[in-house]
């Protein structure tokens, strides 16, 4: 009689498979992945190391285990990954929300919320999970926020999200090229567009390069293409005193300054993530713009 594997010795067996395949967060991994497989959480997994398991829960650990081992990312297998105060779904259209974009959502809040109470409506380009929009919408009570994206993939995904943190009603999705939609005024423009040089994508993980949908990563021959439509774009759409809130490649940070300050936008802060990498930019409108905000 075939005794079953326990919990402890294919949690083992995954975590030894994953290290002899160089993956570097093997041991975390493993964690998340079984735990999913076997619906249990962190405790679970120590109280019940010695459980035995059946053999379509081993199944399923198995499935896990070849996709990751083909490189996809741990949290597009779980289908969901944490960012900010919510859990966000992924889905093939959108990028994995990570934690260089949190200097980003953490500076836009802070500048939006010295706005006051009043009414405020934002544009989120390029909204992927909508991952920046709803936690700024959960921030920012009397915030409204339109979610701009190309991809009717990642706007289906971006409603359900906004649905599960409670900010639907709030939350405005519309497919379209950038912000070439809309009509003045905004109160705020916050994007975290492509910004990988094209050269450069055949030269990026794996996992970055074969699951991430390349329209959320290719940023033109130099990684400024939507840069530059964003800020053209951004100068029609913000009046005097609008802000505009960017995250940015590693070194983009010049390059990217001299685009917004041709366009009428002058540098209030830049905010380095937690490695030190300037990430986030916020700039605000010199310029004076016009008094109607809609959807064309």
């Amino acid at each position: 009689m075939t005794v079953p594997p326990t919990v402890s010795s294919l949690l083992g067996d995954l975590r030894a498979r994953l290290r002899a395949a160089n993956i570097a967060s093997a041991d975390l991994d493993a964690r998340l992945l079984v735990a999913a497989a076997l619906e249990l959480d962190a405790a679970g997994l120590i109280l019940r190391a010695g459980d035995p398991v059946d053999t379509e829960a081993a199944a399923r650990i198995e499935a896990m285990a070849e996709r990751r081992l083909a490189f996809e990312p741990v949290h597009r297998i779980l289908g969901h990954r944490a960012f900010g105060e919510h859990e966000f779904a992924l889905s093939p259209d959108t990028l994995e929300p990570r934690p260089d974009t949190e200097a980003l959502v953490d500076l836009a809040c802070e500048v939006l919320a010295r706005r006051g109470g009043g009414p405020l409506l934002f544009a989120d380009v390029g909204t992927g999970t909508g991952a920046i929009a709803v936690c700024l919408l959960s921030r920012l009570p009397q915030a409204r926020g339109i979610a701009i994206d190309l991809s009717e993939g990642a706007l289906a995904t971006a409603v359900r999200n906004a649905g599960a943190a409670g900010v639907a009603d709030r939350f405005w999705p519309l497919r379209a090229d950038y912000l070439s939609a809309l009509r003045p005024p905004l109160d705020a423009v916050v994007s975290n567009p492509p910004y990988i040089p094209t050269a450069d994508l055949d030269g990026l993980d794996p996992g970055v390069r074969r699951f991430d949908p390349a329209l959320a990563l290719d940023g033109g021959a130099d990684g400024l293409d939507a840069y530059r439509r964003i800020v053209e774009e951004a100068a029609r759409l913000l009046p005097a005193g609008g802000e505009l809130l960017l995250e940015i490649g590693r070194g983009q940070e010049h390059d990217v300054a001299r685009l917004a300050e041709a366009a009428g936008f002058h540098a209030m802060e830049w905010r380095s993530d937690l490695p030190g990498i300037v990430r986030a930019l916020w700039f605000r409108r010199d310029s004076d713009g016009e008094n109607e905000a809609r959807i064309a």
